[in-house]
């Protein structure tokens, strides 16, 4: 009885193991899946510090303008004109968790973007150029849903491996510009 008194105990022995292995594990993964969500919090986070403190300096350049042109400017009524607040409206709405791409598609976002920069970009940074403009990019490789929609589009030319221009309005098959 000796023998199988043993083997009874090594099996509840090897069963209570595999049984704290498998806690630990479980427990392991969940505190895993909680860093991801913290890094990706704490992201945001610093995402929104970093345009507050930019939203702070342009109403504080904005307050500094409007006092030096009240001091030199005013229009015939002794009045102020208006001023611009684009900058400081952008600000807001990125604040305010709105995309400057809201309800467009990638191509017609990827066609304000090369055109903005003037020169044509690699597919890796397009996209995070996307991302950084608010657009959820579908597949599991982002960069690489982002190459095949320019592909498809006739607005873009692929002028060297994942890098893309757009084509000049007259037609012609060349970029507007090379890469930098």
């Amino acid at each position: 009885m000796d023998g199988s008194k043993e083997k009874s105990e090594l099996e509840d022995i090897t069963v209570g193991l595999e049984q704290r292995i498998g806690a630990y594990e479980s427990k392991l993964k969940d505190l895993r899946k909680k860093r991801e969500q913290l890094n990706e919090e704490i992201a945001t986070i610093e995402k929104y510090i970093e345009l507050a403190k930019t939203l702070y300096r342009v109403e504080a350049d904005k307050a500094k303008l409007a006092s030096l042109s009240s001091q030199i400017i005013t229009d015939e009524t002794g009045t102020l004109p208006p001023q611009d607040t684009d900058v400081t409206n952008q600000s807001r709405e990125i604040l305010l968790g709105r995309s400057k791409y809201v309800g467009m598609s990638v191509p017609d976002a990827v066609h304000m973007i090369l055109q903005e920069a003037r020169r044509s970009m690699h597919a890796k940074e397009i996209c995070q150029r996307l991302i950084e403009g608010g657009m959820h990019i579908r597949g599991k490789t982002p960069v690489t849903s982002v190459a095949t929609s320019l592909k498809r589009d006739r607005r873009f030319h692929k002028v060297a491996p994942n890098t893309f221009a757009i084509i000049r309005q007259d037609g012609e098959t060349k970029p507007l510009t090379q890469a930098v």
